[in-house]
C-alpha cells in the first residue's frame, strides 16, 4: 500500500478493470483524480477514466463501454436522465431520483443507481455527527436534479418536514406532488420566512458557486442550532457558509458529498469498498 497522502502510479496489466465518468463536457470532474488515489492507495490493478461523450451520442457510448469490457462509469451533466432510460434494471433509490449517475455493466445487463442522495446524507453526517432526521424540518433551495437527490435521502430517512423553495414555484409544486406529503413547497420570496423553526439548511442551487451570482438569502430568522450544507464546493466556503459560520451555525460543505457518493461505485467495480480520508480529500482538492 503506498503513501497514503501521495499515492503511486500504478502499472496496469491485460487484465485491469476499467470505469471511468461520462459527461459533456467532463474536463472539469474530479472524479478520475478521486478514483486516482484509491486505485494507487489500495493497489488496484485498474484505471478510472475521463469520457466526454455528446449527448446525442450517450447511449451508444454506454453500451460500448460494456463491449469494451469496461465494469461500469459514473454519469454526470447532461447524461443523468439518458442513463435511467438506457439502464435495464434500476435501483429503488435511482427509480424514486428518477436519475442515474453510477451504472455497473454485468453480463451484459446495465445496471443503474443513483449515489447522490447517499453521498449527501453521508456527507452531513460526518460532518455533524449529532444531527438527527427526527430533529425538526429542512429546507432545500433549488428544484433541480440535485434537489431531487436531497429530497428523496431526506424523506426517506425520515425528516418530518422538508420546505422547497424554488425560483419557480410551479416545479416546486410538482416536485412535492410526485414525492410526497411530506415536501411542501414555499414561495422563492418567502425563503428567508420559511428559515424559522429549521434545523437543517440545503442549497442545492448553483448560486454561490465561482462565476455565478450570490445566493440571496439573510439568515436572520435561522436558529442557531440550524445545520447549514451547500453543495457546491468551488469555493469550499461559499457565501452561504461563510454567513452561517459567523451566524453561529455548523455547517458542511459540499466536497463531501462527492467523496461518499463515490464509495459505492468503486466498490462494484474494483471489488474494494474505500474509505474516505482526510488524506482523499486533501487530494482531491490538490493540495497534496
Amino acid at each position: 500500500m503506498s503513501d497514503p497522502g501521495r499515492p503511486s502510479p500504478l502499472i496496469l496489466s491485460g487484465k485491469a478493470r476499467l470505469a471511468g465518468v461520462l459527461g459533456w463536457p467532463v474536463s472539469h470532474s474530479r472524479s478520475p483524480r478521486l478514483h486516482g488515489f484509491w486505485l494507487a492507495h489500495y493497489g488496484i490493478d485498474g484505471a478510472y477514466l475521463p469520457l466526454p461523450v455528446r449527448p446525442e451520442r450517450f447511449k451508444a457510448a454506454a453500451r460500448a463501454l460494456a463491449d469494451l469490457g469496461f465494469r461500469g462509469a459514473n454519469v454526470t451533466v447532461p447524461h443523468k436522465l439518458a442513463a435511467a432510460e438506457l439502464c435495464d434494471e434500476l435501483s429503488q433509490r435511482a427509480r424514486a431520483i428518477g436519475a442515474v449517475n453510477t451504472l455497473v455493466f454485468e453480463e451484459g445487463r446495465i445496471l443503474g443507481d443513483n449515489t447522490d442522495g447517499l453521498g449527501f446524507l453521508r456527507n452531513l453526517q460526518a460532518g455533524v455527527p449529532d444531527w438527527r432526521p427526527g430533529d425538526g424540518p429542512a429546507l432545500v433551495l433549488g428544484a433541480g436534479g440535485a434537489a431531487r437527490a436531497v429530497l428523496v435521502a431526506l424523506r426517506d430517512a425520515g425528516v418530518p418536514e422538508i420546505r422547497l423553495a424554488n425560483r419557480t414555484r410551479a416545479t416546486a409544486e410538482a416536485l412535492a406532488e410526485e414525492l410526497g406529503a411530506a415536501i411542501r413547497p414555499v414561495d422563492w420570496e418567502a425563503r428567508e420566512t420559511a428559515l424559522e423553526g429549521l434545523r437543517l439548511l440545503v442549497n442545492t442551487t448553483a448560486l454561490g458557486m465561482s462565476g455565478q451570482p450570490p445566493l440571496p438569502l439573510r439568515l436572520d430568522r435561522l436558529p442557531a442550532e440550524a445545520v447549514v450544507s451547500d453543495l457546491v464546493y468551488a469555493p469550499l466556503t461559499t457565501g452561504l457558509l461563510g454567513t452561517a459560520q459567523a451566524h453561529g451555525n455548523r455547517t458542511v460543505d459540499g466536497l463531501g458529498m462527492l467523496l461518499h457518493q463515490a464509495v459505492p461505485g468503486f466498490a462494484a467495480w474494483f471489488g474494494h469498498e474505500p474509505e474516505v480520508t482526510p488524506a482523499l480529500r486533501d487530494f482531491v482538492l490538490g493540495t497534496e
